[in-house]
Parts: C-alpha cells; structure tokens; sequence
C-alpha cells in the first residue's frame, strides 16, 4: 500500500439539510464512497472525496457533521467558494435558489455539479451552460434514473434488439401526497407553490426528458394537459395554503423514430401497479415493463391470443405470461454510481457526457409542456 495514489478532492455540499441532499447525496454517496476507501482508479490509486457542508440553518448543520463524524461546515457560501481546497461545487438547494449559487461557484472557477432542474427557467440554465464553457470548468447534472436497476435492464434489452423495433413506451408515475392535516405530507410545500418553483410538470419533466433521450430516442415534440386537483394543503407549520402549481400531468411525447410516450404523472393517485415509476415498451419482437428496480419481459413467441369477449371471465391472468429478468449483476445506489463517474471526471479526465446542457433540455421539455398546456396544442422540440 506504500505505493498507493489517492487524490483528495474536494467538494462544497449545498443543501444537505434538505431531504434529497442529505439522503441520496450525502449518506448514500459521498459518504458511502468514503466509507468503501474512495473511487477505486486501479489497484494503487483511488480518488477520496472531503465534503464540507454548507447551508443556512446552523443547528441542522452541526447534528448532520456529528452524525458523519465531525465533517466541517459553514453558513457562509461566499466564504466557502473562496476557499482552495474545493475544487467541486455541488448544489441541492430548491429550484428558485441553485442559480444564484451554480453562478457563484462558476464565477469562483469551482467545477460544477448539481441536482435538476438547473434553474427554474431555460434561459438561465442555458446562461449557467454558457458561464461554464468560457471559465473552462467541468460540469455535471444529476440524472439518476439512468443508474436505476430497472432501466439499466431496459437499456441491455434494447441493445440486444428485444424488442425489435420500439413503437410505444407508456410511463406511469406517482402516488398519493397527503394534504398535511390528518396525516404528514410525504413532500415538501414549496412542491405545490409556483412561486416558489413547484410543480409536477418543472419537476418530473426533466426526469422523463433524460430517460427518453437516452434509453430510447430523442424527444421532438408533446402535448400535455397539466392541473391542480388539490386546491389546498397543510404547510410544515400547520397552517394552511393555496395550492399555485400543477400536482399533475397528463402528457404524450413523440420522439424520433415515430415512436409515441404517454406519460402520466401525478401527486394524486393511489398506486395499483408494480411500482412507483412503471414504463413499458412496446416493440415488434417484444414488450417489457421496468419499474425502479424489476423488470418484467414478454417476447413474440410467448405472446397469448386474449379474444375479447365481455361477457364472460378471462380465461386467462395477463400477468402468469411474464418473465421476470434475473438479477445478472449487482446493482449500487444510482445517485453513487453518477458521483462515481463524475468524480473521475474530475480527476481522470474520463468522458462524462451529462453536462448542464443536458440539464437545459429538461428546463426546455418543461416550459414546453407547459406552453402545450397553454396552447392546448401540441409543441415542438428543437435541437438546443
């Protein structure tokens, strides 16, 4: 071990006093990275991050440093980002606050890596794309859902040509939040306030805008229908308010190839269904249906013949005739597999092709949705 290279890198953690920070990003990546001895380059060289944690709320702060075991923190931003030692700036503050905070860091030459969306415009996370090329920087946007282990299996099927050629992929996402008054809600309020960046449409559209781009085809155009089926909810404090933004979303998008994607994405259904997030494909050779980490297949040669006939019981149970794909590999969290691949980035070099122009394709697929919404038509998607 005499011979072995670790680079210390590192990283300005804004955020963590929030659930995504905190959970996903803290506890079940850098902190999980350093718990496994760092990201291991070869048998004599590994990369260890060394997280200072910023935020606003001091006494959060220092329960979440005695919880790792004494990581410093600060309250100030400005103070951190002056600092040498870290070089990666990462933000998972709320929509309306990471532009501001990706600027500064961009303007302090730090790296760049954050959570989605961006900004809660496109023009700004465009001008975030544009700071970052001209100061030289490395960049990089949360998009975990490409590491999930379902889709991992949807992406092997496709290479394999499973399906043949893909028709139609059908998403289905979401679950009852509960208003707050008898019973907690499962989400923050600001979810449900526009001003403050919510919205099921700004949230969950830059999710799909990634997972299509990339596990099947390119997004060219949508049409969607948004609405708030809750008028009003409980906010952390009891108190009630007026629900501003959309909590749910009825959506078709066409990407290249021909290939149509209904998405329905809703805070305010009750779940009957494999998972949470469920997508099927539909191909000529055959189908498959992925939730967050199964995944079901039913190729043409074991395709029943249902006949439909309303008048009496089926005869058969559509779900006896699916395959469940076996576990081939082992799967890690996906938030720690895009950190893993981000942080070699950093310090190897290697390709990383999820910059923050990928990032501004979400803030487009959303602002268009919602210009679908407005319009009641159907909205095209340039190439940015």
């Amino acid at each position: 071990m005499d011979n072995q290279k670790n680079h210390s890198i590192g990283i300005i953690m804004n955020g963590v006093t929030g659930r995504m920070g905190l959970n996903q990003h803290l506890r079940r990546s850098i902190s999980a990275i350093m718990k496994q001895g760092g990201v291991r380059i070869s048998d004599s060289e590994r990369i260890m991050p060394r997280p200072l944690l910023v935020g606003r709320n001091a006494a959060k702060l220092e329960a979440i440093s005695r919880e790792f075991g004494g990581l410093p923190y600060s309250t100030e931003l400005d103070t951190a980002l002056a600092d040498p030692k870290y070089s990666i700036y990462f933000d998972a503050q709320t929509t309306v606050q990471r532009f501001e905070g990706v600027s500064k860091a961009i303007a302090a030459g730090k790296n760049i890596y954050c959570e989605k969306p961006v900004a809660d415009t496109l023009e700004k996370s465009l001008k975030l794309c544009r700071l970052a090329e001209a100061a030289g920087i490395k960049h990089g946007v949360v998009q975990d859902k490409l590491w999930l282990p379902g889709f991992l299996k949807l992406q092997r099927l496709r290479d394999m040509g499973f399906f043949g050629r893909i028709f139609a992929v059908r998403g289905e996402f979401g679950y009852w939040v509960f208003e707050g008054d008898t019973i907690p809600a499962q989400r923050p309020s600001w979810n449900y306030r526009k001003e403050e960046g919510g919205g099921i449409i700004l949230d969950m559209f830059c999710h799909w805008r990634y997972i299509l781009d990339n596990v099947f085809a390119p997004v060219k155009a949508v049409s969607c229908r948004g609405t708030t089926h809750i008028a009003a909810r409980r906010d952390e404090g009891g108190k009630s308010y007026e629900c501003t933004a959309d909590d749910s979303a009825y959506a078709t998008f066409e990407l290249e190839g021909g290939i149509l994607a209904p998405f329905s994405s809703s805070w305010c259904t009750r779940v009957r269904r494999d998972d949470l997030l469920t997508i099927q494909v539909d191909g000529t050779k055959g189908s498959a249906v992925a939730g967050l980490r199964d995944c079901w297949i039913q190729p043409y040669g074991a395709t029943p013949r249902p006949v439909w006939d309303p008048d009496v019981p089926s005869a058969l149970n559509y779900f006896d005739s699916w395959q469940k794909v076996p576990e081939q590999e082992v799967y890690e969290n996906a938030f720690k597999r895009q950190w893993e691949l981000y942080l070699r980035h950093v310090v190897k070099d290697e390709p990383f092709r999820w910059g923050l122009l990928e990032g501004a394709k979400g803030l487009q697929l959303a602002e268009k949705g919602l210009e679908s919404w407005s319009k009641r038509a159907w909205v095209d998607i340039e190439p940015l």
